[in-house]
């Protein structure tokens, strides 16, 4: 009898124990899916990917996020206003704790925006303005500025007289007015008359063509083409090789696209407005994290939305030519065998 009572004293102090390992496993298998649902939770939501510079800050913003211990939700709206709306709309009703847009139409989105904002979701506009929404953040360029090189380079380039057509982004981003207000600025107590002014719904590159096709058509020839960003440009451009005028109009745009580049070493380009992408993605990645945890951004600036007065961040963009390119693009932001790919 003693040794059965003794046997099963054995057993149960086996059993105990096995019953508190089991506990261990169990705990240990439910800390990951805590974790996984502490971390922050992000919706990027983008315009399209049909302008060059998207997908770079992609990858930044992502990877930025990533290194801070996020997740990030990647949405490509194609362009489309109601397709970037349902997106913005999954973000909510997924709970994600920050929603940054890259916007088609900022009228357009006010209504989800809107609804995001009493959901608690913290919203980021990214690169363009979310007219009266009350964004929690706007960081962006100095789009004011990057009118004002644009202007500026071509007083330098013409003289203070002459004509200039103008093909300008899509009327529904809210930037292409702060870089018409920077470069009618720039003109000002000049001769140069803008002669032909055109938007470009959606960004449509080809419009830069048609345009400048247009234009030329009445047997005009412009002495500068200021086009909203490079892929405009290079459409004004053919059109400009077609009637052999390429290298004689004075052609400005925005981005410093690696094509743009080729072009302005090349000569047909005279100058791009470049703008440090990965400044703006990488400092927007962490702005948001810190948001989604509480940490104050301390932002002084403001600017307002057109109802609100929200936290502003914009960067200063630069001009590039022919002449600084080494220094501010090569080895930086595209290389050197690239850039000069097409010059012996």
């Amino acid at each position: 009898m003693d040794i059965k009572r003794g046997i099963a004293i054995i057993l149960s102090v086996v059993l105990t124990i096995g019953c508190i390992g089991c506990g261990t496993v169990t705990e240990t298998n439910k800390e990951p899916e805590d974790g996984e649902r502490a971390k922050v939770q992000i919706g990027l939501s983008i315009d399209s990917f049909l302008i060059e510079r998207w997908q770079r800050e992609r990858d930044l913003f992502v990877s930025k996020a990533e290194e801070l211990g996020a997740e990030v939700n990647v949405q490509n709206a194609n362009g489309d206003v109601n397709e970037q709306i349902k997106q913005i709309d999954y973000f909510i009703d997924k709970g994600v704790d920050v929603i940054v847009v890259v916007a088609i139409d900022d009228i357009a989105l006010k209504d989800v925006i809107t609804k995001a904002k009493k959901a608690g979701t913290k919203v980021v506009a990214y690169d363009r303005m979310l007219r009266d929404t009350g964004a929690d953040l706007y960081i962006t360029f100095d789009n004011e500025k990057v009118g004002e090189l644009m202007g500026q380079y071509i007083v330098k380039c013409i003289g203070k007289s002459g004509t200039v057509i103008q093909i300008k982004g899509s009327p529904t981003d809210n930037n292409v007015a702060m870089v018409q207000s920077g470069f009618e600025k720039a003109l000002y107590n000049t001769d140069i008359k803008i002669d032909y002014a055109k938007y470009s719904d959606g960004w449509l590159a080809e419009n830069g063509f048609n345009y400048t096709n247009e234009y030329l058509s009445t047997g005009k020839i412009p002495d500068a083409i200021m086009c909203g960003n490079d892929n405009l440009a290079a459409q004004a451009i053919i059109a400009l090789n077609e009637r052999r005028l390429g290298g004689r109009v004075c052609v400005v745009g925005q981005d410093a696209d690696l094509e743009a580049c080729q072009r302005i070493v090349e000569g047909t380009q005279y100058m791009t407005v470049f703008k440090p992408v990965e400044m703006l993605a990488q400092n927007a990645a962490q702005m948001a994290v810190d948001m989604a945890n509480g940490v104050p951004l301390n932002i002084k600036d403001t600017i307002n939305d057109g109802k609100y007065d929200i936290p502003y961040v914009g960067f200063e963009p630069v001009a590039v030519t022919k002449e600084n390119m080494d220094e501010i693009i090569t080895g930086k932001y595209h290389q050197r065998n690239e850039i000069y790919l097409n010059v012996k």
